[in-house]
């Protein structure tokens, strides 16, 4: 049984690395979000032309401002898009891990019953906790997933429409829905409150 919990604590090992680089992306991903708020915030001032007062008499010189904000805009979401599929492989690979922990139980030599995967030894987790725990660890950041890629999806529709430049953008545009964490909805702090039920050996510290 204590060789099992070991397998399981090193799959939530590799589970916690994979929450670090989540981490490291989402701490991107916020800059990008400021980059492109910084961009649109700009855009009514860019247009309007008493901003420019003696460039007035240089041709063209709105339109080239314009176009050089537009094309970092696009830049911008390009590592945007760049970003998200990191984040899709983070989850692929919680996914994975998750997989295979149902898996490593029922494939042992002696197939466990309900009562051997409920049983705890000492302070250690049982079975079901650290099966459950990869479960959910997959669920709540293949949720967050959904989140962030719809809301960069939505961005990115918008930034490409033609007659983006001539839509009023918001002053202020707000990179606070990529930060999840504090302002999540309640059924993913639902689950992140069951996660913290299970016990804490269930993750080795390093």
């Amino acid at each position: 049984m204590e060789t099992m919990i070991k397998k399981y604590q090193q799959k939530f090992k590799k589970a916690k690395d994979e929450m670090s680089k989540w981490d490291d992306l989402q701490s991107r991903l916020i800059s990008h979000f400021r980059n492109a708020s910084s961009i649109i915030s700009r855009l009514q001032i860019i247009q309007n032309s008493k901003n420019y007062a003696s460039l007035n008499c240089v041709g063209g010189m709105e339109a080239a401002v314009m176009q050089k904000q537009m094309d970092s805009l696009h830049t911008i979401l390009l590592s945007m898009k760049n970003t998200m599929e990191e984040f899709r492989g983070v989850v692929l690979s919680l996914e994975k891990l998750q997989h295979d922990g149902k898996q490593l139980a029922k494939g042992s030599s002696n197939q466990m019953n309900k009562k051997q995967l409920q049983h705890r030894i000492g302070v250690k987790p049982t079975l079901t906790n650290c099966i459950d725990g990869l479960v959910l660890l997959h669920e709540i950041y293949h949720d967050e997933y959904l989140l962030k890629s719809s809301l960069v999806s939505a961005l990115s529709a918008l930034a490409l429409k033609p007659n983006f430049i001539l839509l009023k953008a918001p002053y202020g545009f707000n990179c606070s829905p990529v930060r999840c964490k504090g302002t999540m909805p309640k059924h993913l702090g639902d689950k992140v409150g069951m996660l913290k039920s299970f016990p804490l050996c269930c993750i080795p510290h390093q």
